[in-house]
């Protein structure tokens, strides 16, 4: 993140400006058990965007998007489980996992000039999942038996 942001940054400044939009996580605001370095690497990127939006401004602005639980590729497996897309739709006040599209759309609004005056943000893109806490709270103990841990 931080070497993409300084080689782009640049080229923003230098043809007038634009957008930076980085992808950060709910795990980043709302962590849960057994994800400390990825929820602290996801908080890093939405600082460091905050970071980019004071550096580069007024010229560029520079937000992120902190996706939820979205149905892709990496998340097939999990959401494949027994129950588990009804159990994250459940959770979520949309009543609905998430799709890439929910947050492209995010990402286009933030690179366009309908966000203008929007700077320095983390957009969380998750139904309303936080609201209820961290979207994967007790996902660490159904997966313990298969991790081989007892603690």
């Amino acid at each position: 993140m931080f070497h993409g942001i300084k080689a782009t940054a640049p080229h923003l400044l230098a043809s007038g400006g634009g957008s930076i939009v980085s992808t950060a996580s709910i795990s980043g605001t709302r962590p849960s058990a057994g994800e400390a370095p990825y929820s602290a690497a996801k908080a890093g990127v939405v600082a460091l965007t905050a970071n980019a939006a004071h550096e580069y401004a007024p010229t560029v602005r520079a937000n992120a998007v902190s996706p939820g639980m979205i149905h892709t590729r990496l998340t097939d497996l999990l959401l494949g489980m027994d129950g588990m897309a009804e159990h994250m739709a459940a959770k979520t006040p949309l009543a609905r996992v998430g799709t890439p599209e929910d947050v492209a759309d995010v990402v286009v609004f933030l690179c366009s000039d309908l966000a203008g005056f929007v700077t320095g943000q983390n957009i969380v893109v998750d139904g309303g999942m936080t609201l209820h806490g961290a979207g994967v709270d007790g996902l660490l103990d159904r997966f313990r038996p298969f991790l081989g841990d007892s603690s």
